[in-house]
């Protein structure tokens, strides 16, 4: 089978919509299929361009077609439809060939490349599978005017999954009703694995982590993923376990002003803002955590507690969607707590540090059953087949008949 991925994200780019793409291709391509891909350029490429560029092809499964995002803004009346028409037009003539040789085209999430590339493959009779992360569900509002690419690809795709029960409850929520829905939930990699007590104290000397207790959170440094709860909690934290330190993997627009906060408060000397890490990085951080701690004001299924609970590592997360949806999944393993709540996110992360334990056996049945790459890959494999062959079934030739 011939799959296209479509994505305005690849590795290195760190976002679910980039690595769910690279696996999936990856596991196609170990079962004999060809997959293949229509992407952005990475915008976190670090060296000369080109050649990190030709790095990035070196490790993905298939070849990719390249489509430059748009950069300039038209302000006059009605040019951001014109704009978008001829950003259909560009995206059409550089995907041309790409779409008329695939038998699936998977598409990623939302924006003028994945929804135009919906559209496109949908016009030429191939099958569109469309995967949805958050953001364009969680604020999802139909067009008013103009054409409305996103509801179009969603009414029109084969199979329409999600990163989270919430995010399709969600999706009915707002009035997207329709056939051919399920959830798929995200893998976790192999190297996200719990480890012997050696192993962690190992981690932690690698890492130059010589506290006793060692909170974890990796997110992007922006206002929903919340790190300024976080630091807030701080305070009350080290009164109870003043050998505490938080360390926050990401980078992000709020940098500055959480290294700010925490001088504010007197507690920066415990916090290691680590900037951009690679996976493998964050999998030896996950091995050195004590507690893996979720701020976030908003998530569909986040990934990174996920990996925490494959390390053996509890969560401590406040009420976002993502959050009570894992709490229901793992049970004692992740305690949620109210966002509106401050002090119940401090004594939370307190009462965990009294009481420290690694997580139940239990958590590693839901982690096989749900979140293994063998049930993601076998769980995508057969809507692919399903609605390759419900295409086949309608351009197939009928017989007999007036």
């Amino acid at each position: 089978m011939r799959i296209c991925h479509v994505t305005s994200h690849l590795p290195p780019d760190q976002a679910a919509n980039a690595l769910l793409p690279l696996h999936l291709g990856q596991w196609a391509a170990e079962a004999g299929d060809s997959p293949f891909y229509v992407a952005h350029p990475p915008r976190s490429l670090s060296g000369t361009p080109a050649a990190a560029l030709r790095q990035v092809e070196r490790d993905l499964p298939g070849p990719v077609t390249w489509v430059e995002p748009r950069t300039k803004r038209m302000r006059l009346p009605g040019a951001s439809q014109v704009a978008s028409l001829l950003d259909l037009a560009r995206i059409r003539r550089e995907t041309a060939r790409a779409f008329a040789g695939a038998d699936v085209v998977h598409v990623h999430s939302n924006g003028m490349l994945p929804e135009a590339s919906a559209f496109l493959a949908s016009r030429l009779g191939t099958p569109v599978v469309l995967t949805l992360y958050g953001t364009e569900i969680w604020h999802y509002a139909p067009r008013r005017f103009g054409v409305d690419l996103f509801t179009r690809a969603y009414r029109t795709a084969a199979h329409v999954t999600f990163y989270s029960g919430f995010l399709r409850d969600r999706a009915v929520e707002v009035g997207l009703q329709r056939d051919a829905l399920s959830v798929v939930y995200p893998p976790v990699a192999a190297y996200f694995a719990r480890r012997d007590e050696a192993a962690r104290l190992a981690a932690r000397a690698e890492l130059g982590l010589r506290e006793s207790n060692i909170l974890l959170n990796v997110k992007r440094l922006h206002p929903l993923a919340g790190q300024r709860r976080l630091i807030d909690a701080m305070p009350e934290v080290l009164r109870a376990h003043p050998d505490t330190r938080v360390v926050v993997c990401g980078t992000g627009p709020l940098r500055d002003d959480l290294l700010a906060r925490a001088a504010e408060l007197g507690v920066a000397a415990h916090l290691t803002l680590t900037g951009l890490v690679d996976n493998r990085t964050v999998a030896r951080y996950q091995d050195a955590a004590d507690l893996f701690v979720l701020p976030s004001e908003l998530e569909a299924l986040p990934t990174v507690a996920v990996e925490a609970l494959a390390s053996g590592t509890p969560v401590v997360s406040t009420d976002n969607p993502g959050g009570i949806e894992l709490g229901r999944l793992f049970g004692d393993d992740v305690r949620v707590v109210p966002r509106t709540d401050p002090a119940a996110f401090a004594g939370a992360i307190v009462d965990f540090l009294s009481h420290r334990r690694r997580t139940r056996p239990s958590s590693d049945e839901v982690l096989a059953r749900e979140f293994s790459a063998h049930v993601t890959a076998s769980r995508f494999a057969a809507i692919y087949r399903a609605v390759v062959g419900r295409a086949g079934e309608r351009h197939a030739p009928r017989s007999g008949g007036v």
